[in-house]
């Protein structure tokens, strides 16, 4: 895809994205660079008008350690304080040139919500050996759910306020089988699954919980083909015209936090199938054991945040 297609789709995915007022959905992309460095004109206004992300001039030269202290404000204003010291001690020095940096919020409100009396405390399974308690959370309602017997799963809808946004819960059949479920997803995984779901009535249970997690994504972006761009060998001269450029770090940190009132969350980045018939009686989820869930754009089929739940922290 030309880069100029590319810029151009992502803005209007943006546009449309927080458009509504159902849901508070919030990025934030800004970049941090070094005072004394030169980037390319060009460079500087394809991503302020295609990303909203505007070049903040920055002295990593003489003061890297107060540099840092400022992207780690910025990072936890724009997610709400919940996203905090994203930029870790070590990880910018006086040959740090820039810094690129992305932050995502999300709080919505389920259409639905549950009653917190019905609330229970219940055995969550971490594995075939462990368990916790958990505050599990109880609903008997109508939702798009199905049974897909090739990802050994079941997979449940369910939807925000005004249903523009959803989550999806992917429920492995086995305690442990969430390694398996997440090595079958993909793009077109996804989307065959949602066209497969039908609307029915299921007893969910759902454990309260809160996640907090900090990633570096440099060897997963490696093993991705990216290894090049962390070597000598890179080639970023589109954004300053030289070869002196690459990448020596990507962190990444995310917070999701599920109750009975709805999601807040924030971040600073074919198979054939088959679903079986309409039960006549209520279908069980219980969702007792590790899954995988999305919160998801309905009319792009925008994935907003994919996680996954293998130990609930108490919410």
């Amino acid at each position: 895809m030309p880069n100029d297609t590319l810029h151009g789709t992502f803005s209007k995915l943006h546009q449309q994205l927080y458009a509504s007022d159902k849901y508070t959905l919030q990025t934030a992309n800004r970049l941090y660079g070094e005072q004394t460095y030169s980037f390319l004109q060009d460079f500087l206004d394809a991503t302020n008008k295609n990303y909203g992300a505007e070049l903040a001039a920055v002295d990593f030269k003489g003061a890297a350690e107060q540099v840092r202290g400022t992207i780690n404000q910025w990072v936890e204003e724009q997610t709400k304080n919940k996203i905090k010291d994203l930029i870790p001690a070590g990880a910018v020095d006086a040959m740090t040139r820039l810094v690129l940096v992305n932050a995502i919020y999300f709080k919505g409100n389920w259409d639905e919500q549950f009653d917190a009396n019905m609330t229970r405390d219940r055995d969550f399974n971490i594995n075939n050996n462990e368990k916790v308690k958990v505050k599990m959370m109880r609903k008997e309602a109508n939702f798009n759910y199905g049974v897909f017997e090739d990802l050994k799963c079941r997979v449940l809808e369910l939807p925000y306020v005004e249903k523009e946004l959803s989550m999806l819960i992917f429920l492995p059949d086995a305690v442990e089988g969430i390694k398996d479920l997440e090595s079958s997803l993909t793009a077109a995984t996804l989307q065959t699954v949602s066209s497969k779901m039908y609307s029915t009535k299921v007893n969910l249970l759902l454990p309260r919980f809160k996640l907090e997690q900090e990633f570096g994504l440099g060897d997963t972006l490696k093993k991705m083909g990216m290894g090049e761009a962390f070597s000598d060998a890179a080639d970023f001269s589109g954004m300053s015209g030289s070869k002196d450029l690459f990448i020596s770090a990507v962190v990444h940190k995310a917070f999701v936090e599920v109750n009975e009132e709805g999601t807040e969350a924030a971040a600073a980045t074919g198979v054939m199938m088959r679903a079986r018939m309409m039960p006549r009686r209520p279908q069980e989820f219980i969702a007792d054991h590790p899954f995988l869930f999305l919160i998801r754009e309905n009319s792009s089929n925008s994935v907003l945040f994919f996680g996954r739940m293998s130990q609930p922290t108490m919410a």
